[in-house]
């Protein structure tokens, strides 16, 4: 059976405020190897970084549009990685995947992007305390509505997730909110009106190898890819 493609939406930063540099985790990365995809990235196609909040903007130009959309083309399905500040076109790809029915999984700062995409919102935690730790596993539950897509997925509704972030969600206009943490802000979102387009506040990949549930999440990505209609 032919592996499906699946594009990563590399992140476009300026260390040090030296030079811009495109990346692609490498967790993000095993985690699609190790389920039976073959990851490719996608790059930004025009050459300034425009780190945006939600004021995101078609800014491309039409040449620019095409390269990413033949970019995105490519591949049976698309990843939105986490990170600290969004690029611009990372939210156009995110549009676009959405509108042609891509599936979609969004890591992190990924569910940021596809909640913007699509005319949402999001706002800093008022506890990033409590949602901000780079050396503990799991350090908190979530509850999951069991009507949702992403119930059918992990089979549990309820799961210890890791945590690395200081935004949430604030409006989400075109995405269900299907997950909550201990203190109720939105832990994943998802689409009813699409195969697979789907976004989760914590970090998958960092527990993937060790954790069943987190590696439903990247199995049935993968399976939605390969199903792609």
């Amino acid at each position: 059976m032919k592996k499906p493609i699946i594009g990563i939406i590399t992140k476009h930063y300026k260390e040090k405020h030296i030079r811009p540099d495109t990346y692609i985790r490498d967790e993000v990365k095993q985690a699609i190897i190790d389920n039976g995809g073959i990851p490719i990235g996608i790059v930004p196609p025009d050459k300034k970084i425009k780190h945006i909040a939600d004021n995101w903007s078609f800014t491309l130009t039409e040449t620019e549009y095409d390269i990413l959309k033949e970019s995105i083309d490519l591949c049976d399905g698309i990843i939105f990685q986490g990170g600290g500040a969004s690029d611009n076109y990372e939210c156009i790809a995110a549009k676009y995947c959405y509108d042609k029915n891509v599936p979609t999984l969004g890591l992190c700062c990924g569910e940021n992007i596809m909640v913007r995409a699509l005319g949402g919102t999001t706002k800093f935690l008022p506890n990033p305390e409590k949602h901000y730790n780079h050396f503990k596993k799991h350090v908190h539950k979530i509850n999951i509505d069991k009507t949702s897509k992403f119930y059918n997925i992990v089979k549990t509704d309820e799961l210890k997730v890791n945590s690395r972030h200081k935004k949430t969600v604030a409006t989400c206009p075109n995405l269900d909110r299907v997950a909550f943490c201990e203190d109720g802000f939105t832990e994943a979102v998802e689409s009813k009106e699409k195969n697979f387009y789907m976004a989760v506040r914590f970090h998958p990949e960092g527990l993937y190898l060790e954790d069943e549930h987190m590696n439903k999440i990247f199995k049935e990505f993968i399976n939605a890819c390969r199903n792609k209609e």
